[in-house]
């Protein structure tokens, strides 16, 4: 057993190294690039007709949701590609896909440089923040609800895995727009929320597809993941 100590460390300090990548990601473009606040409309004000609808959207949801939908909902809750897997197939493995792991890697962070800020403008509160009936299935965010962060990098992650991969381009986006919803069903945000990340995510992956810095690591990420996939 002393023998595997020494394997074990150096496979700690792999999946270590990893996560320190991942959280040190540098985004492709910030808000000095792309602000939102000049491209979406704010959202609606907290009394009014339109949020108080979405809050009965919110809890009809929370009374009707199944425990595979709220099973769905907490695993989507993760902001990486491989939530994708399901329809990518079996070769779709972070392990075996390294550069492409690190490209997603920025993609990631690229939203969060983008959609921060512009929450921290409009400052919406979540359905749970504005009723004591909302009782999220999710881990509980108190950031700004407008855009939604996840379903804007979602919409970001399936433009962009789907010009990988257009064969698979109807299933990605599916998939894409289901990660989306799934923050609605875990009680986390209005369905405008979505629809405004969605608009978002759109309009980042517009920009980057049109970076010679990103579109060169997007070659090489996309060469990588064929060549996995037998593609």
């Amino acid at each position: 057993m002393k023998r595997l100590a020494p394997l074990a460390a150096v496979v700690l300090l792999l999946v270590a190294s990893s996560a320190v990548r991942a959280e040190d990601a540098q985004p492709f473009v910030t808000n000095k690039d792309i602000d939102l606040t000049m491209i979406l409309p704010p959202p609606p004000a907290n009394d009014s007709a339109e949020t108080k609808a979405e809050l009965g959207e919110v809890l009809t949801l929370q009374v009707t949701r199944t425990p595979e939908m709220e099973k769905r909902a907490v695993a989507d809750a993760e902001e990486d590609v491989w939530r994708f897997a399901d329809v990518m197939g079996p070769k779709f493995s972070k392990e075996t896909l390294p550069k492409f792991s690190a490209f997603f890697d920025r993609v990631v962070a690229t939203e969060g440089a983008v959609v921060d800020p512009a929450k921290d403008v409009w400052k919406r509160p979540r359905p749970h923040q504005l009723s004591d009936l909302v009782k999220p299935a999710v881990k509980l965010s108190n950031s700004g609800s407008w855009p939604s962060g996840h379903a804007t990098v979602g919409t970001m992650m399936g433009i962009i895995l789907s010009d990988m991969v257009p064969e698979k381009r109807a299933e990605i986006m599916a998939r894409a727009a289901d990660y989306a919803h799934n923050r609605v069903v875990g009680g986390i945000h209005y369905p405008s929320d979505v629809e405004t990340g969605k608009i978002s995510g759109s309009v980042i992956a517009a920009v980057l597809l049109s970076r010679p810095d990103f579109k060169a690591e997007f070659e090489v990420a996309r060469s990588e993941l064929r060549s996995d996939l037998g593609m």
